[in-house]
């Protein structure tokens, strides 16, 4: 019998966890887990009918949504880490009476002001709100409106935010020829650092969409139990990107339409840094500027910036799958099987089973980054911000942080902690860097 549930906009939701997921204490004294909490504040998904599957929700996007209007001040940070020096930008979200006494900066996204070193200097604060560090998308930036749309809800509700733009994204300049990887995370490490200096009472949450997620969720796995975010979400993560690269090239609209709009994406990010990216000698600029699809700017920039031998070499040193293993926060995901870019075939199932602390949400309908609701907005933007904040209402994360007795995965850490050989390291990569 046909299903034919979708003429109402009704997508089916399931969840994917571990069979024993943590206990987290409430703060009224209750017990309850991660699935709990999902399930309690995640609104059913229910879309629009025209939009009736995931290349439809997909290509959706491209239609102009002026968003929800968040004001923005950026501030540059120098880069601290000793292998990639330069510099990234991060927008701080602020009140639309700061935002519009500042002068439109026609060089910047719209709402997008930079901060005054007077500014700077006065924005630490004592206070306790809760924060959300945001990573967007492939080329995208804090203008994004899946990205806005998620912000929204919780910065009307006091929370404050900021997000990490990728080097050179956002209208941002680079000064070295770096741009960003799939497993850059040096700059969120940095960006929260300095966070936890300005903001001592913070507590702090993340969250990243496409490209942003599979780098949220690898400095997730990195960090383990040291991590300062309390809590994680990532939507749409192409989890897998060698099987994603696979899946995305196998078809026409794959290839001729997502991976050629990549592409030409990433090629207008070349142009605008062009300078900039020509510095490396290992670029052959001839063979660049053919580039047309998303693997081939990978085979001709990524590959010689970070000294992978082929695209192949860095999707998997780069994606998040296995990175799940490590995490030692409460972490959600939240993907749709019918993606065309972050494909099912790459979903982590079996490592979420294996982590008490994560939690995959999936719909059967959604495509990427669309999810586009009957009431207007993405539903995955919904279901972030709202599981966000029931988990920053109910969790006691003091007692979570006590009680915690979960180990960390990484190979010399557990080495010291007396654990024999063999030692199975989800974080273990292939390109070898120091620690900042």
């Amino acid at each position: 019998m046909f299903d034919l549930t979708w003429l109402l906009g009704h997508a089916k939701t399931t969840y994917t966890s571990h069979k024993t997921p943590i206990p987290l204490k409430t703060k009224d004294g209750n017990k309850t887990t991660l699935n709990e909490l999902a399930t309690s504040s995640i609104p059913p998904c229910r879309l629009k009918p025209f939009l009736f599957n995931g290349h439809l929700q997909t290509m959706y996007t491209a239609v102009s949504d002026p968003g929800p209007p968040i004001h923005y001040k950026r501030k540059i940070f120098d880069s601290d880490h000793s292998v990639y020096p330069g510099i990234f930008a991060v927008d701080f979200v602020v009140s639309k009476t700061e935002g519009e006494a500042s002068e439109p900066d026609p060089e910047l996204p719209e709402r997008t002001t930079t901060f005054t070193a007077e500014e700077w200097d006065q924005i630490g604060s004592q206070d306790h709100k809760p924060m959300i560090i945001a990573l967007h998308g492939l080329t995208g930036g804090s203008h994004e409106v899946y990205l806005r749309e998620t912000l929204a809800p919780l910065t009307a509700s006091g929370w404050a935010a900021c997000v990490v733009n990728g080097r050179g994204c956002a209208l941002s300049r680079i000064t070295t020829p770096q741009l960003f990887n799939s497993r850059s995370t040096w700059d969120v490490r940095q960006t929260l650092r300095a966070l936890r200096t300005l903001f001592p009472n913070r507590a702090f949450y993340g969250i990243g969409f496409s490209l942003g997620a599979n780098i949220l969720a690898n400095f997730c796995g990195e960090e383990g139990s040291r991590c300062m975010l309390r809590a994680a979400v990532t939507c749409d993560n192409p989890w897998n990107l060698e099987i994603c690269n696979k899946e995305l090239n196998s078809g026409w609209l794959g290839l001729h339409v997502y991976s050629r709009t990549m592409g030409r994406n990433l090629m207008g990010l070349f142009e605008r840094h062009r300078e900039q990216i020509l510095k490396n000698p290992r670029i052959d600029e001839e063979r660049l500027v053919k580039s047309k699809y998303l693997y081939e700017f990978d085979r001709h920039v990524q590959c010689p910036t970070w000294h992978y031998p082929t695209e192949g070499a860095y999707y998997r040193d780069a994606q998040s799958v296995d990175a799940v293993l490590s995490i030692r926060i409460p972490f959600l995901g939240i993907n749709a099987t019918d993606d065309p870019i972050s494909s099912e075939a790459g979903l982590p199932y079996e490592e979420i089973k294996q982590n008490p602390y994560t939690l995959l949400c999936t719909t059967n309908w959604g495509g990427h980054l669309g999810s586009f609701q009957l009431g207007g907005g993405r539903w995955f933007a919904d279901a972030a911000s709202k599981f966000l904040a029931k988990v920053h209402e109910d969790v006691d994360f003091d007692a979570l942080r006590e009680e915690s007795g979960g180990e960390d995965t990484d190979g010399e850490d557990m080495l010291k902690k007396g654990n024999k050989y063999p030692i199975y390291d989800p974080n273990h990569r292939r390109l070898i860097l120091p620690e900042a």
